[in-house]
């Protein structure tokens, strides 16, 4: 299997309530290699062509809206089966149902304001990284705990 990469958004909820470094570390300590971060604060623009899928919902500004409350934090995280595992970790869209244990299961009781968002399928990881992320944004570097992670036929690097 190869590694892939995928987008994490701590969205301003997160950011508001002081939780980045407790959701980052949760993502370290499964495993996954952190190859890119950055806080920004998102446009209209961007949020147009990231929520494009949204545009005729009757809730599309309110998520521009909470989207541009205060800055976020762009994560692409790579690992096998990394968009699962991510996906996995995160929880139910709405906080209110998500699971103890997940971070929306631990950190949110809303379905806006949930903390997190993150890519759903490879084709949309791909689009989303390149969205958030130059090329020379991104860090290919050894994880030299890769050994300790997986054994040696479950990943190949590319």
């Amino acid at each position: 299997m190869s590694l892939e990469r995928t987008l994490v958004i701590l969205k301003p909820s997160a950011v508001q309530r002081g939780l980045i470094g407790e959701i980052t570390s949760r993502f370290e300590r499964k495993g996954l290699r952190l190859v890119g971060m950055k806080m920004m604060q998102l446009t209209d623009d961007i949020l147009n062509e990231h929520y494009a899928h949204l545009s005729e919902r009757p809730f599309f500004q309110r998520v521009k809206e909470s989207m541009m409350a205060s800055p976020v934090v762009a994560c692409c995280y790579e690992g096998v089966d990394a968009i699962q595992i991510v996906r996995s970790m995160t929880g139910a869209t709405n906080g209110r149902v998500a699971v103890p244990g997940t971070i929306r299961g631990d950190f949110s009781v809303s379905s806006q304001e949930n903390i997190i968002h993150t890519s759903d399928s490879p084709k949309t990881a791909a689009e989303e990284v390149k969205r958030f992320f130059k090329q020379d944004e991104l860090f290919d570097y050894k994880l030299v705990s890769l050994p300790f992670l997986y054994y040696s036929d479950e990943y190949q690097l590319t």
